[in-house]
């Protein structure tokens, strides 16, 4: 705890898009758009989940803690952005960097567990049909869900520690636009190559395995659908795992090109760019994905908005 202490003893500066003065203004504006849309979609998605009986299924359940991650993933990260965006002060405090590292951290190792929760209840539904409610009870769906959430908490715990342990001589300059662990790696003056294997190897399993298990449940799915040789059994199948299919095509493809790979391409801006698509774009279309092509939460949406009319006359 001494070498944290010393390590955190001043304000840090986020170069992020500094470098490139041109883009701030257009970048200010996008972001402001994309997270104000964020918080209005995924807000929006936790509340008719909530309010509206008929949505009280595991598939839903699961859908409102992913809203509620991607609600509070892009909050521990944007605001702070905007605020660099605005003007040229780039600095963060010690406190609020040690604070972004440790909530996004974990609140982006829940999405990537959560995902695949998803993965195993489309499996269930599609492939387990008359074991489906055995299978996915409320006392396994809350195992699940709390399982995503303490695998977030346990990796943040350990991987934000050791990187805060670090001794950086100094060295307060973060060349990123938040305080993400490969770039807070970097200010160590001491050889990392042990905390970058260790992190490589955390991205692994945190990244791939559940990224594994997300494949093999539609592989599964795939082969029980082929096997029913229906177009409208197809189309069932597109319609209850499209959307889930595409937010994590979204999100895996940005955050794994980030995170496996070295960690010397961290200052590069592609670096920054792949990494404003997972932290501002990914939670932004999530729920215009899920609303837009799931009929269940449409008609969610009109229950909700016709009972607030009746109440009302």
């Amino acid at each position: 705890m001494q070498m944290i202490n010393q390590s955190l003893g001043g304000d840090f500066v986020l170069v992020g898009f500094s470098d490139q003065p041109q883009l701030e203004k257009i970048l200010f504006v996008g972001v402001l758009v994309s997270y104000l849309l964020t918080l209005l979609g995924n807000t929006a998605i936790i509340l008719v989940c909530c309010l509206d009986s008929m949505l009280w299924t595991p598939m839903y359940y699961f859908l409102t803690n992913l809203s509620l991650v991607d609600l509070c993933f892009t909050t521990s990260i944007v605001p702070q952005l905007l605020w660099n965006l605005r003007g040229p002060a780039k600095t963060i405090t010690a406190a609020g960097c040690t604070i972004q590292l440790y909530v996004s951290l974990a609140l982006g190792s829940t999405e990537c567990v959560l995902l695949a929760v998803i993965a195993f209840d489309r499996y269930a539904a599609v492939c387990r049909p008359l074991h489906y409610a055995t299978m996915m009870q409320p006392r396994i769906c809350w195992s699940l869900a709390g399982m995503a959430w303490l695998s977030g908490v346990g990796n943040t715990l350990i991987q934000g520690t050791i990187t805060l342990r670090l001794p950086r001589c100094g060295n307060y300059r973060i060349y990123h636009f938040f305080c993400e662990v490969p770039a807070m790696i970097k200010l160590a003056c001491v050889d990392v190559h042990a905390n970058e294997v260790q992190l490589f190897l955390a991205s692994l399993v945190l990244l791939l395995l559940p990224l594994t298990l997300i494949l093999v449940s539609y592989a599964y799915i795939v082969q029980t659908v082929a096997r029913i040789r229906s177009a409208q059994a197809w189309h069932k199948v597109l319609g209850t795992c499209g959307s889930h299919l595409l937010v994590v095509s979204l999100f895996y493809g940005t955050i794994t090109a980030v995170y496996i790979q070295p960690t010397s391409s961290y200052s590069r801006s592609q670096g920054k760019f792949i990494t404003l698509l997972y932290t501002v774009v990914t939670p932004t279309l999530n729920p215009l994905i899920y609303t837009l092509r799931n009929k269940d939460v449409q008609g969610g949406f009109r229950r909700i908005c016709g009972k607030q009319n009746i109440a009302e006359q």
